[in-house]
């Protein structure tokens, strides 16, 4: 399993896109995606929706359970991913492409987010 070095990684298994302009992408890692099996349902903050770091704002419901997701930063959501609320497999076949799960615009990133190669290391332990 690869994660991509240009992201930044939650210890929740959210990842985080380089900021371009303020607004950064989210998903869940391959990690995640392979962890909760095959997922049939996704429901996600809406836009406008202010999301917090660490705090949960929104639901991934797989064939095996429910989790929940958990903003890696702080700010307001600009753009959610309907085509994974369409087709939740996405997150499951692409988790780092077509299954990103929404947009955010960063009022507050917080220190703790590991880089790929902590993030694996994370994992691994």
């Amino acid at each position: 399993m690869s994660n991509p070095q240009q992201l930044r990684y939650s210890k929740e298994h959210e990842w985080l896109s380089a900021v371009e302009d303020g607004v950064a992408t989210i998903g869940i890692t391959e990690h995640a995606a392979n962890a909760l099996g095959d997922v049939v349902f996704v429901q996600l903050p809406e836009v406008g929706d202010t999301v917090t770091a660490g705090e949960s704002c929104g639901e991934l419901e797989s064939t095996k359970s429910v989790s929940d997701l958990y903003a890696p930063v702080t700010g307001e959501v600009v753009e959610a991913n309907q085509d994974v609320v369409d087709d939740p497999s996405l997150v499951n076949t692409a988790p780092f492409e077509a299954g990103w799960l929404f947009k955010v615009r960063i009022s507050d990133e917080p220190g703790d987010l590991l880089s790929a190669d902590e993030y694996t290391a994370f994992t691994a332990g």
